[in-house]
């Protein structure tokens, strides 16, 4: 599960996490019915295969919950990895392309939507809730069933597949799968219900019902041409009627029929079949009105399309003396258009596009705004032409924001065409913060946010990704919104590829993925030695000790020199010897046993203490409580000879335990919370040089750190729009702004901090961000996390870069104390939205001269 969000992978992680303790506990209860029923069974092969069944789901139990968690990790994997194309293919399958299938295969599809299918109808209700908030959570257009990754076929086929792992014979496999299926259907019914629970206490909400934009050819199947695509982009002119094959020019052709006062060019006065006057039927009347709201929109398409085109030609930048019809600059701060007569941009035809040779300014142009006149004679309705507007002054302040690089801007301008169809067809776009198209543009530009240089490196291969991403888009079906989630997904993994390529040249991912493999291994081993010590009766602070503190050791000793080493070797006996020290000693052999290891033991405790770094104030809680019972256990009542011998035995049985390896890891288990004191220990002085380990009393905690200036701030609009603004309700901006647009965000859906403890929940791969070091702000870019959020490396510099590093617990408390901040204060539409409202409203208030 490559996640970009991390709110996104800690909540598939923790229903995950559920479900395969589910699937454990289902696995023991399943073992001790086939016992049971072993028992009952009246017929000699029955109770051969229940005891077979059982027999072999115990020896195997341990590769029963690897396969069942590797299966759904995979199944999940699968269904949130982005498509590689988003067109489905509809060309006919060869003959040659057909197999045959394995009965084994058959069987085992079988069984599994077997499995499958007892879940689906004992958790109706629970599994379609938890499929409704994740389509939120994931950011799915629509409910899909079959891209919901916590859908009951996906945990049937991992229950089947883990039986197999179980057991090979067949007649046990099918009781198995017979007893587990029903078991499981029973128990994932509580376990969706706390799935859910957890979603919700995240603050999921559900997938809203949202009704259908647009219909037409293809529109039912994501990916393909919608019908739009298979048009000529000369067949139509944006004001009606057909365009020459040889240009966008004006031509000797018929006329296009002028709009009149009836809807969308229909005529006011209707006609019945013969021509009469008064005699149109409610049926012509409907079937009139759909055919001009079909032509309408085509025509409006083939509009969008042909001004794309235009302004995908290629021009020359920052042209003496060339400028916007209408006298626009493509770096001023122009007025809203339309919302004031004398604001309006002149009427001109297409063909005298001055642009169409060169660009302006650092940015680029405005082309809804140039194109103003035919966009609303191409679009029906008034709220279509306020869309246009509003659209319009979006981009008068995207194309302006300072925080933009020129080069990025220019790509996001090729997008002014596809948002302004999105927008008129999804009032949400303007309300939703998670709207794909929205997240799509913000992505991008806070993205470039990181780069300092676009000529060449990581900045050039970003921008030429986007150039690529941007022109699929625009020649692509833009006004699915399908296209842009895809275009997202292929953008995030391109940054997740290009940071994983980057870091890989240098010795910190390695490194740093050693070291929390370590903390996986130590927490698995921790785990394990807390079920073996349970039935030896202990004094709770051994108990703790044994458990929490030694197993590091021996950790530390099997991944540094080897189960074979003599430090292991050691340290195990000292794990032994530490138990057996406090055991009652009533002969005197035993005493003097005890006292001739007691210095021994003593030398490998500190040995072991210091290698994990332990705290030397836990140390010496530690000893003042063992040494008392150590004079305790030589005046305590004897233990029998076959007592002690037998609880040796099993104190010895406890340390032999074989350590668990880095192939049984999973990327599911937990990392155990450290201490930093702790974790730097754990790295040598070239270990930390290399990966430029930031240590915690590096940093002054008591100073205080100074307000950074804004870029933009002295300029009078505010440059990032201070986020008390934004982020508060947006009670600092006006509300009633006299439009029939929804402005407003919705409140379920609040914004990403850009400061503050909730800031280390929200940071992304390839995002900039400011950090206070050396008692001065940098700015930084995250370039690798690894797989269990445990160490976040970040780099800093153009030519030379520096690598930066530190535990998850150091950059929590660098985003609590204010060391650590976006270095967006909000994402660029939200800007661009709140400098807009700003000049909006001081339009309105402006008074009017006569």
């Amino acid at each position: 599960m490559n996640l970009p969000d991390p709110r996104q992978k800690a909540a598939i992680d923790a229903a995950v996490s559920l479900i395969n303790k589910t699937a454990a506990s289902v696995a023991d209860r399943v073992s001790d019915l086939l016992g049971t029923l072993s028992l009952s069974a009246t017929k000699t092969a029955e109770r051969d295969a229940l005891l077979a069944g059982q027999f072999d789901l115990r020896r195997n139990m341990a590769a029963f919950h690897l396969t069942f968690r590797d299966q759904l990790r995979d199944g999940i994997a699968r269904d949130l990895a982005p498509r590689a194309d988003g067109r489905r293919r509809l060309e006919a399958t060869d003959w040659h392309s057909l197999s045959l299938v394995d009965d084994n295969e058959v069987e085992q599809r079988l069984y599994a939507d077997r499995i499958g299918a007892q879940i689906m109808q004992e958790c109706e209700w629970e599994q379609s809730e938890v499929a409704s908030h994740l389509a939120s959570l994931l950011n799915t257009a629509r409910r899909d069933d079959d891209r919901n990754p916590l859908r009951p076929a996906a945990i049937g086929l991992a229950t089947y597949r883990a039986i197999e792992a179980a057991t090979a014979a067949a007649e046990p496999r099918k009781l198995l799968a017979r007893e587990m299926g029903s078991a499981m259907a029973k128990a994932m019914k509580p376990c969706y219900a706390d799935i859910l629970h957890d979603l919700q206490s995240r603050g999921v909400k559900p997938a809203s019902l949202n009704v259908r934009s647009g219909d037409g050819p293809g529109f039912h199947l994501p990916g393909v041409n919608s019908g739009y695509a298979t048009l000529q982009h000369s067949e139509y002119r944006s004001t009606g009627g057909f365009a020459p094959s040889s240009g966008f020019g004006t031509a000797d052709v018929p006329p296009a029929p002028l709009r009149g006062p009836g809807l969308a060019g229909l005529p006011a006065g209707g006609g019945g079949a013969g021509g009469a006057p008064g005699t149109l039927t409610r049926a012509d009347l409907g079937a009139r009105v759909a055919s001009a709201h079909a032509q309408a929109d085509v025509q409006l398409m083939a509009l969008l399309r042909r001004l794309n085109t235009l302004a995908s030609r290629p021009g020359e930048l920052d042209a003496p003396g060339s400028g916007l019809r209408g006298g626009y600059s493509s770096t001023g701060r122009p007025a809203l258009a339309g919302l004031a007569p004398e604001h309006h941009a002149p009427r001109g035809g297409a063909g005298a596009t001055p642009y169409g040779d060169r660009l302006t300014g650092l940015m680029a142009v405005n082309l809804i705004r140039a194109h103003r006149e035919e966009l609303v004679q191409a679009s029906s309705g008034k709220l279509d032409h306020m869309v246009i507007d509003v659209v319009g002054s979006l981009f008068d302040q995207i194309l302006s924001d300072p925080r933009v690089p020129p080069q990025m801007a220019r790509q996001i301008a090729r997008l002014q065409l596809p948002v302004l169809r999105v927008a008129m067809n999804d009032a949400s776009f303007f309300s939703s913060r998670r709207h794909p198209v929205r997240r799509f543009v913000n992505r991008i530009a806070s993205l470039a946010c990181a780069y300092d240089d676009f000529a060449d490196g990581p900045g050039k291969e970003l921008l030429d990704r986007i150039r690529q991403l941007v022109q699929e888009i625009v020649e692509g079906d833009f006004d699915q919104i399908e296209l842009y989630t895809d275009k997202l997904a292929e953008l995030e993994l391109f940054i997740a590829d290009q940071t994983q390529a980057k870091v890989q040249q240098t010795p910190a991912a390695a490194t740093l993925e050693s070291k929390e493999s370590e903390l996986r291994i130590q927490q698995r081993y921790m785990l394990q030695l807390v079920a073996a010590l349970k039935p030896i009766t202990l004094p709770p602070y051994l108990r703790d000790f044994v458990s929490q503190v030694w197993s590091q050791a021996l950790v530390l000793a099997v991944r540094r020199d080897g189960a074979a080493s003599d430090r292991y070797q050691r340290y195990k006996r000292a794990g032994r010897d530490l138990i057996m020290s406090v055991q009652p000693k009533g002969s005197p052999m035993l005493r003097k046993k005890f006292l001739m290891q007691l210095p021994q033991l003593m030398k490998d405790l500190n040995e072991g203490m210091a290698l994990i770094g332990w705290p030397d104030p836990a140390q010496k809680a530690f000893f003042a409580q063992l040494l008392p019972a150590h004079a305790e256990s030589l005046k305590a009542a004897p233990l029998s000879e076959l007592d002690h011998n037998l609880l040796a035995k099993q104190v010895e049985g406890v340390f032999n335990t074989t350590i668990p390896g880095i192939e049984s890891l999973s990327v599911s288990d937990v990392v155990p919370e450290v201490e930093n004191e702790v974790i730097e220990r754990r790295f040598t002085p070239e270990e930390a040089r290399q990966v430029g380990l930031i240590e915690e009393s590096a940093v002054d905690w008591s100073g205080t750190v100074d307000i950074e200036i804004e870029p933009g701030a002295d300029t009078g609009d505010g440059g990032d729009t201070q986020p008390d603004a934004l982020h508060s309700g947006q009670d600092s901006l006006p509300s009633d702004l006299g439009l029939d647009i929804n402005l407003e965000l919705t409140p379920s859906e609040p914004p990403e901090p850009s400061r503050g403890p909730q800031l280390m929940d929200h940071i992304k791969l390839g995002f900039a961000y400011q950090m206070h070091l050396k008692d001065e702000w940098q700015k930084v870019r995250l370039t690798y996390v690894s797989p269990g959020r445990s160490f976040f490396v970040f780099s800093r510099g153009k030519k030379h870069q520096e690598t930066i590093s530190m535990t998850a617990r150091m950059l929590a408390r660098m985003c609590e104390t204010g060391r650590m901040r976006a270095f967006e204060n909000a994402y660029l539409i939200e800007r661009a939205t709140a400098r807009a409202r700003k000049q909006l409203a001081a339009l309105k208030a402006a008074p009017t001269k006569h």
